[in-house]
């Protein structure tokens, strides 16, 4: 079943990128552990002063594709048949296909999901519920497909290079990539893509090696540099004080930075694990109002508009609840209420984790924004 998946070509694809980035990752892993080690002992974050002149230097990212220039609302989900195609028709502007934390990492979903965005890059996706004895296919419009694969730190036992397991996300995007380019470009991106999403990233230097991975996919598909774009979520504590350095590293493939605010809080619960008094509350309390999440999104929105990219709001989590019209009209508001906060703070777009919550959040997104793709320019100009 997945033999035109696991292709010779595309493994020996995979196999090249994990032999030339393995020492990489390998370092930037132990980076981290060394790092974490330092905060348990007491030290705390900052910016760093080596890359002071980065941070302060005149300089912006390549131009945001025409394709994507419009992100009001994305939507995620998992890389299963019928998400993909449900979401695709869902009327958000981009739907992330999701290697990640949506995805248990089984062999089996992840060959099957490597499958299904083949199917729905080639236009020929289709599911049939024969329960519901429903037809799913995807509509003449569809939203724009982001890619999110696994982290660095994870593993794939499932392939070995040289007796040792390839990094997970470089089966991810090495598969995804090998089989999709040519014709996500020609169908999708207009002369740009793939794109995907790049989440857990902790320091520039992870970035850097995303750009070097991004330069050789181009090279070895015959793609001008800059064609592969990529958000990156900003969503440990220590990419904080990072992002003009993570834009400058992506120059040439960045599209923006996202506020992964739930694993943010994770991530500084993690951070600071030696620090018993910056202990957090239960997570109910730990809203986008507090003093330090409103400043990590007010400087995420700022690096990303200086620098020319989006800046994507969060997560809204929030289910339809269709039993229950008044609770259902309850949640409705509240999501309101956070979409309002974020495109007024200046997000050009924000996540939805259920397609009934996309009408009611593209009319907040959409009445706010004077009828532009986004707030870059009126940010930059600001």
């Amino acid at each position: 079943e997945f033999a035109g998946i696991l292709t010779r070509d595309a493994l020996q694809f995979v196999a090249a990128l994990q032999r030339e980035f393995r020492d990489h990752i390998r370092y930037a892993m132990e980076c981290r552990r060394e790092v974490q080690r330092r905060y348990n002992s007491g030290e705390l974050l900052g910016f760093d002063p080596a890359t002071r002149l980065i941070r302060e230097g005149d300089w912006t990212c390549a131009l945001v594709p025409p394709a994507v220039a419009n992100r009001t609302v994305e939507i995620t989900g998992p890389v299963e048949r019928k998400m993909i195609i449900n979401a695709l028709n869902s009327g958000a502007k981009v739907f992330m296909a999701d290697f990640e934390d949506a995805l248990a990492p089984s062999w089996e979903n992840l060959m099957r999901g490597q499958v299904n965005l083949r199917d729905a890059v080639n236009g020929t996706i289709s599911f049939n519920d024969q329960a519901r004895n429903r037809e799913y296919k995807l509509n003449d419009e569809t939203a724009k497909l982001f890619v999110r694969p696994r982290g660095w730190h994870l593993p794939e036992d499932h392939i070995l290079v040289d007796g040792a397991p390839v990094i997970g996300c470089l089966v991810d995007f090495g598969l995804y990539f090998f089989h999709n380019h040519a014709k996500f470009r020609a169908t999708q991106g207009d002369g740009y893509g793939p794109f995907f999403y790049l989440p857990k990233i902790e320091h520039s230097r992870e970035a850097k090696i995303w750009n070097r991975l991004f330069e050789r996919a181009e090279k070895f598909a015959g793609t001008e540099k800059g064609s592969i774009r990529a958000t990156v979520l900003i969503e440990t504590l220590p990419a904080v004080f990072q992002m003009d350095e993570i834009l400058y590293e992506l120059r040439d493939h960045s599209i923006g930075l996202n506020c992964g605010r739930w694993d943010y809080i994770f991530s500084y619960v993690k951070t600071f694990q030696g620090h018993p008094d910056r202990l957090l509350p239960d997570r109910v309390q730990v809203g986008m109002t507090q003093h330090f999440m409103r400043s990590y999104s007010d400087l995420l929105i700022r690096t990303c508009h200086h620098r020319g990219v989006h800046a994507m709001g969060g997560m809204a989590a929030q289910i339809p609840i269709k039993d229950n019209p008044a609770a259902n009209e309850a949640a409705l508001e509240l999501v309101r209420k956070d979409k309002l906060r974020e495109v007024r703070a200046g997000h050009d777009g924000t996540w939805a984790a259920h397609p009934g919550l996309i009408p009611p959040i593209m009319e907040v997104f959409t009445s706010n924004m004077g009828g532009k793709p986004n707030q870059i320019q009126m940010a930059r100009r600001e």
